[in-house]
């Protein structure tokens, strides 16, 4: 049972018209997979498709398991909307995007998911198109808000000239219950990649998690297991214990390391092998103080772990090729890096860095095959957000589209897509994990 109390009040439906009656928030509860992926996330579901590539777009949803349709069917519900807005050049276009959406919307069921299809607004050759695709965002972002009392989700996937065989897996994560709290985001498909293996896609990887013992890095690891990955999982050695217990549990191997060793690196590409395919650095602390209060010892302490070390790590094992062509790497920034918090000039500075360190690796390592992205956790019901006292927790919750907090399972989620050959299309963003968070909307 989740640890929030509105939640598991709203998901019985005598609670729930009660909790509406006197104004209490009412989130839905999401629909989340469980176990590994299946090759049909979207069997017994309907989707009604429109736009330039539509064609294009029904084979790869009909692969996926769902029937096309053009309207809700007799039971008043459609599970899906796709729009492609490629072909939308100047604002007089975006009128179809209405047409499509208006008539629709209201009959997206529970959980449903919205997708826009756009093409990046710097890429484009004229004043109008850029606007016009610029727009996309604005909507998508305005009708996660609209949706999220569903629980349904609406994200935007722009997509570059000639990358339309790189827009498969994406298009995969983010129509699927995979995705439950990820709303209102931006995915970029830079390149073709690969069109992905969607049964046991890590199978005769080798996987590093750092921070494995716990949370969300814990919640990586299982989820990369239960894909094929022989997982590689770190953490200090004070947490030897769990770690070992995990690595026994998921088949993998437990390395009780210090990430800011300065031979990390060559202790990892030594337990691992000699190769690492995948990358995920989730290791990080909080040293939490207002900047007249923090010593000089929290600040270093924080961007050492958070930052410079994944910097160092990162760096060594591309240089010394113990990430192979093909490779992922998949870092951990923070919505705290995104909107700033209070309390937290260190961590804020650290996450913010880890974006900046994505977006240029994603472009440095394009031409080698290695795909590198980040996720950008929000508020996710872990040990340490217990610890919050409950009016700074309730409002941490209820901050988002969908009203709730996230599990480590929904980061652990993206970042096992993002790992996967799926994601090869993906260089450089930085998703965020946070149901729509309005911090740094």
């Amino acid at each position: 049972m989740s640890q929030d109390t509105i939640l598991n009040w709203s998901s019985k439906p005598a609670t729930r018209k009660m909790m509406s009656a006197v104004g209490l928030p009412t989130p839905q509860p999401l629909r989340r997979s469980e176990g590994p992926w299946g090759t049909e996330p979207l069997s017994g579901r309907n989707a009604a498709i429109a736009g330039q590539g539509s064609a294009g777009l029904v084979a790869l949803v009909e692969a996926m398991g769902a029937e096309i349709v053009e309207s809700a069917p007799e039971d008043g519900v459609l599970d899906v909307l796709i729009f492609d807005a490629r072909g939308v050049v100047d604002a007089s276009g975006l009128r179809a995007l209405y047409d499509f959406t208006h008539p629709r919307i209201r009959s997206l069921g529970r959980c449903g998911r919205l997708v826009v299809i756009g093409s990046p607004a710097d890429a484009a050759t004229t004043a109008s198109q850029c606007a016009a695709q610029q727009a996309l965002v604005g909507f998508t972002k305005s009708a996660s808000k609209e949706l999220g009392r569903k629980g349904s989700t609406a994200n935007l996937l722009t997509v570059s000239a000639d990358a339309d065989a790189g827009m498969a897996g994406p298009l995969r994560f983010l129509l699927s219950a995979r995705s439950a709290f990820v709303t209102g985001q931006t995915l970029a498909v830079s390149t073709a990649g690969d069109a992905g293996v969607w049964t046991q896609p890590l199978t005769g990887k080798t996987a590093l998690v750092t921070g494995a013992a716990r949370g969300i890095g814990e919640a990586t690891a299982r989820r990369m297991a239960a894909e094929g990955a022989r997982v590689l999982c770190l953490d200090i050695p004070p947490e030897s214990g769990a770690l070992e217990l995990l690595a026994e549990e998921i088949g993998g191997v437990a390395l009780g390391l210090d990430i800011t060793d300065e031979a990390a690196a060559k202790q990892i590409a030594a337990a691992a092998g000699g190769v690492v395919d995948i990358v995920v650095h989730n290791a990080g602390i909080t040293r939490d103080k207002t900047l007249g209060k923090m010593d000089a010892a929290l600040w270093d302490l924080t961007i050492e772990v958070n930052l410079a070390s994944v910097v160092r790590v990162t760096e060594a094992l591309i240089e010394s090729r113990v990430v192979p062509a093909q490779g992922r790497v998949v870092l951990v920034s923070s919505i705290a890096g995104i909107a700033g918090n209070t309390g937290q000039t260190n961590y804020a500075a650290s996450k913010a860095g880890v974006a900046g360190l994505t977006r240029h690796l994603g472009r440095a390592l394009q031409s080698k095959g290695i795909a590198v992205n980040a996720v950008a956790p929000g508020f996710i019901e872990t040990r340490l957000t217990q610890a919050i006292p409950f009016s700074i927790r309730e409002v941490g919750r209820r901050f988002s589209n969908l009203n709730q907090g996230g599990l480590p399972v929904d980061v652990a989620e993206a970042i096992t897509f993002l790992s996967s050959p799926g994601a090869g299309g993906l260089h450089g963003n930085v998703l965020r994990v946070c149901g729509g968070n309005l911090l740094g909307a």
